[in-house]
């Protein structure tokens, strides 16, 4: 019996698709495995693609399409059809799966008893070249997870997994249907950012969830070019100000224009540091940009918010 299936979401990434699944099934694991793929509404050749795919021999490969746009109802998609597993792994359409991902994965679920597991991303510019100002503070922006070459328990938020690279024992989602990412953090089309993954990672925690962190378990992310601008990190700190301000702050009973004034006050304080920073020609200006773009993204997040009802 099958008791592993790796899943994958996919939209608009046809080209991704050949070399993911060949790369998946070369995996040498000691369980059998199937390979669930969610295409999630895709307009490209993604469905042909597919059906090609699944036909050829090798692990099979099972399509479901999800016709609602986004990458929660995708993963959610992928947790319902999975339910009868006992572990799924979750990879995405823009990477590849390094030696021994699989092995690893499952070991942890079935051997150490976790109730989820994560391992180390590894950002690949063979394909786009890494600019010169993307220092190794900012690789974590792109998906980028490392902690080191000794598998622990996680018991803190310091150190998150994704689920760019992240495997779960099924029985938390059978047993718990209300268990499924957060559909305020979708992110539909040309968005950036989302952030359903650390609220999975933030409510497993507080739940004290047992959380494995394995380096054994490796994937290499394949960087599109349009993340490779500054203009990128600028706006994945905007939205994610906008979604934290929007779903994760608590009321505050005083507001200027509908914002605290707290807010107001960092903002204008980052955007001072980041004018002198400039004026002084200093090192660091991105990092303190994206720390302006996120104190605005919080501003415009909390103005979004509906006052509570009255009674």
């Amino acid at each position: 019996m099958t008791t592993l299936v790796v899943a994958f979401c996919t939209h608009n990434r046809a080209h991704r698709l050949p070399g993911l699944v060949a790369a998946l099934r070369a995996q040498a694991c000691s369980r059998a495995f199937d390979i669930l793929a969610i295409d999630n509404h895709s307009t490209d050749d993604s469905a042909a693609v597919l059906r090609e795919l699944a036909a050829a021999p090798g692990a099979p490969l099972r399509i479901v399409h999800e016709a609602r746009v986004g990458i929660v109802p995708a993963r959610n998609r992928a947790i319902a059809e999975a339910l009868h597993y006992d572990a799924m792994q979750f990879i995405d359409d823009d990477e590849l799966p390094q030696p021994g991902l699989l092995e690893a994965a499952q070991h942890a679920i079935f051997e150490e008893g976790a109730d989820c597991a994560g391992g180390r991303v590894e950002v690949d510019f063979s394909q786009h070249p890494r600019p010169d100002w993307l220092s190794d503070e900012l690789l974590g922006f792109l998906a980028a997870l490392d902690y080191g070459d000794a598998p622990f328990w996680i018991t803190h938020a310091t150190t998150p997994v994704w689920t760019s690279n992240v495997a779960y024992a099924m029985r938390i989602f059978r047993d718990d249907p209300g268990l499924r990412f957060d559909p305020r953090f979708n992110r539909v089309g040309h968005d950036v950012g989302g952030g359903e993954d650390g609220a999975m990672f933030q409510t497993l925690l507080a739940r004290g969830a047992r959380i494995r962190y394995r380096p054994d378990m490796a994937v290499s992310h394949l960087v599109d070019a349009d993340r490779l601008r500054r203009r990128y990190f600028l706006r994945l700190h905007y939205r994610a100000g906008v979604r934290h301000a929007l779903y994760q702050m608590p009321a505050f009973p005083r507001t200027v224009g509908g914002v605290p004034p707290f807010l107001l006050q960092q903002w204008l304080s980052k955007t001072l540091k980041l004018i002198v920073r400039q004026m002084s020609g200093e090192r660091g200006l991105l990092r303190e940009a994206m720390n302006t773009a996120h104190a605005l993204g919080c501003i415009v997040g909390y103005a979004r918010r509906r006052p509570p009802a009255r009674h």
